[in-house]
């Protein structure tokens, strides 16, 4: 029997501007919304990241404890969804700016991006004109000379001191192949433990792109690597590719990702008017392939969390 489909969601991430989409959240407020109704949605597992709400730098990625705690606790009360803090937090942090809203919030899960890697969002400045805020092209043009750090040293020091410390388990995003031999190296040394939780990336300037074969590629690697039973694996992919690669990805028995993160659109042209808006529609193919959707209780036990109860907010 097939298990059931683990779908995350990443309501607003650090990558897309404000000017690209009305219906970005970037408050508190809205972010604990948009959050809500996802998971209502049937996300099971809600992937966070922060903007700064001051109107001078309204929408820039923020990795401050303080604005995470305006919406972590709303969320957590309001559902049972399993909570899960960025460690990416916005380009061009350090380790411990992109380490501080999770360490003080002790979450369920965090992820960590396996690699260093070119990271480049600046292609999006072709799209538009104008921009609501001076910081969003800027923000996109530093990508054109920019190396996203994942060393060994900083992946190992947040196993050390967001994994152990806090018993938080991680998504592991993985943005190339190599990214999977990072991980293996990390089991070998005993500081990834399973059932442990891969995010493959597909789509990103710099790492892979969004071809079939790649996410075949990295499952079956994935399998000889760590065994089958010791891993979960997931799908996200940029823009267009977002609903094709989830879809595919619940077909041969993987998890999937989506949200305003990942792809501002629901349909071609059609910018999509909130990340569960993109949940219904993922799950309606996932019920029409004759699959189901996991509850949260049955994601915790299949990712051997810690649960709701242990966090820090």
């Amino acid at each position: 029997m097939s298990k059931s489909v683990i779908i995350t969601c990443a309501p607003t991430g650090g990558i897309h501007t404000p000017t690209m989409s009305p219906h970005l959240p970037v408050t508190p407020d809205e972010i604990a919304a948009a959050s809500i109704e996802a998971a209502e949605a049937g996300a099971s597992i809600i992937h966070l990241h922060a903007r700064n709400p001051d109107p001078e730098v309204y929408g820039k990625p923020d990795h401050r404890p303080e604005t995470f705690m305006q919406f972590l606790p709303r969320i957590k009360q309001s559902t049972n969804a399993v909570i899960n803090v960025s460690t990416g937090a916005g380009l061009g942090m350090s380790m411990d700016q992109r380490l501080a809203a999770a360490t003080a919030a002790s979450p369920e899960m965090a992820s960590l991006n396996m690699g260093s890697m070119n990271f480049g969002i600046f292609p999006l400045l072709e799209k538009y004109e104008e921009w609501n805020k001076p910081w969003e092209p800027e923000f996109l043009a530093m990508t054109r000379d920019f190396i996203f750090p994942n060393t060994f040293e900083t992946i190992e020091y947040a196993l050390k001191n967001l994994g152990e410390a806090h018993s938080t388990k991680f998504e592991f995003e993985c943005y190339d192949l190599g990214h999977l031999y990072n991980i293996k190296w990390f089991v070998d040394k005993g500081l990834i433990k399973p059932p442990f939780f891969i995010q493959m990336v597909f789509g990103i300037l710099g790492g892979m792109g969004a071809e079939l074969d790649h996410m075949v590629h990295l499952h079956r690697t994935a399998d000889r690597l760590f065994g089958a039973e010791n891993y979960e694996w997931s799908v996200l992919a940029a823009g267009r590719n977002q609903m094709p690669f989830a879809t595919q990805s619940a077909m041969l028995g993987g998890n999937l990702r989506v949200g305003l993160e990942d792809s501002l659109y629901i349909g071609k042209g059609e910018l999509a008017t909130s990340s569960a808006q993109q949940v219904t529609r993922i799950r309606e193919i996932i019920d029409n392939l004759g699959l189901s959707v996991a509850e949260p209780d049955e994601a915790r036990e299949r990712l051997g969390l810690k649960g709701g109860d242990a966090v820090g907010f």
